[in-house]
């Protein structure tokens, strides 16, 4: 099929997702400077990106669910607005309580358009040319983050940190446009809205990324015991939030594992390592985002070739090396002597992570949304994506916890990947031909 035949969705799609994955790691190198310019403190500080963390993770699964029964275009128009207003909003504001608002409803409206996204594809494209889809849009999430790292950087050095929310803006108004003109709208569903289910799930959600990251032990209990609730619940109720017939299917079952485990390993790598190289090597914020570029170049090139090695392999093949790939990155990096500088410590291994990120992404969000109906699509994408916000924060968690050295966090990834490994090759089934 000729690529020219996506027209186009996958453009508006991959577009949107990146930009919303650009603004989740786009604080880790501007964090400074924003402090700087607001006058706030450590714990202040922390909230620019919690805030967007909370919201973004808590209402996904609602988000992704009110697209299957409201309809997929009114649903994205909706969630870009909402993403566009409060980027500018941000970056206008000289108010810290303005700033840390808008953040959390700049994190509602990337809740709404990271699973419309995927269902989007999944809507429009079949067979070859939606697993080659979803490749692309596997690539984005593999780069959006690093160039996140890179934009963020760029910006705050040679302009402001606000240009790193201004720059939403132009883009979000031509997204919403083409959208408005090219997105067809799916019909809705006359189903009921379970109102409770969205409730629990929110304050669940929110409850468990918010102890994780503030390390507030007893919210974090709480929210874990609201979400038992709304597990019970979802099982009694006949129009739920999130129907758990999607657990039933082994490989979406196990690939939500291997998202979550991913982003226990990926986040806080994205977290850690600016730190080190800005407090050892003397980087500046732009040449920590750019120290990056090894990593998001080699994904992007192996991300566009995984349409022909999924194809020859199959998913779960390619998955696993991605997976193994992944691991001896992480512990090669591990095993180096930073003292020796970056190009032996750091820029090698980051080639071999940037191959095993490039060849996990699509994969394993190929098989979050495998086998669902067309009428479930967003709850999977949803909870696909929720998958990937709450993994990152308990990861970190983890990992801040225990660890005392760069050194030894990277041993904690490895270790994830590791199970995340095991995950993939035991539940995950093989590709039926």
């Amino acid at each position: 099929m000729s690529k020219q035949k996506f027209g186009v969705i996958l453009p508006i799609t991959l577009l949107s997702y990146f930009l919303i994955l650009m603004d989740n790691s786009i604080i880790f190198t501007s964090s400074v400077q924003i402090g700087q310019s607001l006058g706030l403190s450590a714990g202040q500080l922390s909230w620019i990106s919690s805030a967007y963390t909370l919201t973004f993770g808590g209402f996904l699964l609602l988000s992704g669910r009110l697209s299957d029964l409201l309809g997929r275009k009114r649903i994205f128009l909706i969630g870009l607005t909402i993403f566009g207003l409060s980027s500018l909003i941000i970056g206008i504001s000289t108010s810290p309580i303005v700033v840390i608002l808008m953040r959390a409803v700049q994190g509602i409206g990337s809740s709404i358009i990271a699973p419309t996204t995927l269902a989007l594809i999944m809507d429009a494209y079949k067979g070859d040319m939606r697993q080659r889809a979803i490749s692309y849009y596997g690539a984005t999430a593999g780069i959006g983050s690093s160039v996140g790292l890179l934009v963020g950087g760029g910006l705050t050095s040679l302009i402001s940190w606000r240009a790193g929310f201004l720059i939403n803006v132009p883009f979000t108004i031509v997204l919403i446009y083409l959208t408005w003109k090219h997105v067809k709208e799916t019909e809705g569903k006359s189903m009921r809205i379970d109102y409770l289910g969205s409730l629990l799930s929110i304050l669940g959600l929110v409850g468990l990324i918010y102890g994780l990251t503030e390390e507030n032990w007893l919210i974090l209990l709480a929210g874990l015991v609201i979400l038992v609730l709304f597990v019970f619940w979802e099982k009694r109720i006949s129009y739920p939030i999130l129907p758990l017939v999607l657990f039933k299917n082994k490989t979406s079952a196990g690939a939500y594992l291997g998202r979550l485990l991913f982003m226990m390993t990926m986040l806080p790598f994205w977290f850690f390592l600016p730190q080190m190289m800005q407090t050892t090597y003397g980087f500046s914020a732009l040449a920590s985002g750019m120290a990056f570029l090894p990593l998001t170049i080699v994904n992007f090139i192996v991300a566009m070739q995984l349409p022909r090695y999924i194809g020859k392999f199959g998913n779960k093949r390619v998955l696993l090396a991605g997976e193994i790939i992944l691991a001896i990155g992480l512990i090669l990096m591990a095993l180096s002597d930073t003292s020796k500088g970056y190009w032996v410590a750091i820029f090698l291994p980051m080639i071999i992570l940037g191959i095993g990120q490039g060849l996990i992404l699509a994969p394993i969000t190929s098989a979050g949304v495998h086998g669902a109906s067309d009428d479930l699509a967003g709850v999977a994408s949803g909870l696909t994506n929720t998958m990937h916000q709450i993994g990152g924060p308990i990861g970190l968690s983890i990992i801040v916890a225990l660890s005392s050295s760069f050194n030894a966090a990277l041993w904690f990834m490895a270790a994830f990947t590791l199970i995340g490994l095991v995950i993939v090759a035991t539940v995950i089934e093989p590709d039926r031909k």
